[in-house]
């Protein structure tokens, strides 16, 4: 499952009720009220759990957290930096 899939089914779950309709990777979830401020941190634990990563304070932005593409972006330039020099993507 991509990333962008994995943060999807979350946020469905989490506060749509389970219901993905409609929520794409270019909906902007904070614009439309779909997760609140208090919400964000709770996707930060979960994006922190689930990835494996550590999300810095100062990466916990309205621009990083606007869509669900800005979200998997994050994600995916954090796991880059916590990589070791040489290795893999997986």
């Amino acid at each position: 499952m991509s990333t962008q899939q994995s943060i999807i089914n979350y946020i469905a779950d989490v506060w749509l009720e389970g219901d993905a309709e409609g929520l794409d990777a270019q909906l902007p979830i904070a614009e439309l009220n779909i997760i609140d401020s208090a919400g964000i941190f709770d996707l930060v634990h979960y994006l922190q759990t689930d990835f494996r990563i550590t999300v810095p304070l100062r990466e916990i932005s309205p621009a990083n957290f606007r869509t669900v593409d800005s979200i998997a972006a994050l994600v995916d330039r954090l796991r880059a930096a916590g990589r070791p020099e040489g290795e893999a993507v997986r």
